[in-house]
């Protein structure tokens, strides 16, 4: 397995998810440094792997939070050098029936996550000289189907804030990029929908490599882009 990020600190919210923890995993076989943050608590069994830290019980919503675990992934580490926003949610609901509440909280959880926590790892990504931030967005920010206007709205806002981001930071020897999956082949993705072809879905493990490819020193020359990820969907 090639040791492309070798070294490198990688912090991953949502790190307990479906997505997260296969990402931390890929991670750490490329040679990373890993930091898996999560509103939940961590698992028994993540808590004793070699050059894994996992703090649960962190709401990024919260700056101080957010600011609180960068400094300790920092400390434990010596450093940060990349910044994952998988940390997000979804809920299907059309505008008619649907409520503010579901805006609300789908903007909370999509998009105040990933701003909260690049604005508390800025400070250590300048210091790494070649910081990389990936935003996990969706095809629906896109074009948005039924019963997708607050979650398509949510991730069209995770675009804008990568595209204005990586403009400040171009000069600055931080990246910022997002990949946009169209299903991810999950457990709970089956069970919602269990007469999909689940084969054309894209499975974690394949967008763990897209983003992989985006942390590493090979994709210096990309920044400001969204990369569909689409599988055979």
């Amino acid at each position: 397995m090639p040791q492309s990020l070798k070294d490198k600190v990688i912090i991953v919210t949502g790190g307990f998810g479906v997505l997260g923890s296969t990402l931390g995993r890929l991670l750490l076989e490329r040679g990373a440094r890993v930091a898996l943050l999560d509103r939940a608590e961590a698992p028994a069994a993540l808590l004793d792997v070699e050059k894994l830290l996992c703090l649960g019980g962190v709401d990024l919503t919260g700056a101080a939070p957010a600011k609180s675990a960068v400094q300790r992934v920092a400390e434990h580490f010596g450093g940060v050098d990349g910044l994952v926003n998988v940390a997000g949610g979804f809920a299907w609901e059309t505008v008619e029936a649907g409520s503010l509440e579901t805006w609300d909280r789908l903007y909370q959880i999509n998009l105040r996550t990933a701003v909260v926590t690049a604005q508390a790892a800025l400070p250590q990504l300048l210091l790494s000289g070649a910081g990389r931030i990936v935003n996990i967005g969706a095809l629906a920010a896109l074009k948005a189907g039924l019963g997708m206007g607050a979650y398509a709205a949510s991730k069209a806002g995770v675009a804008r804030f990568t595209e204005a981001l990586a403009e400040e930071l171009k000069d600055r020897n931080v990246t910022v990029n997002a990949v946009l999956p169209s299903i991810i082949d999950t457990p709970t993705n089956r069970a919602d929908m269990p007469d999909a072809d689940a084969t054309r879905w894209v499975t974690p493990k394949a967008l763990a490599a897209v983003v992989a490819f985006l942390l590493s020193d090979d994709a210096s020359a990309v920044t400001g882009a969204w990369l569909p990820v689409s599988g055979r969907v």
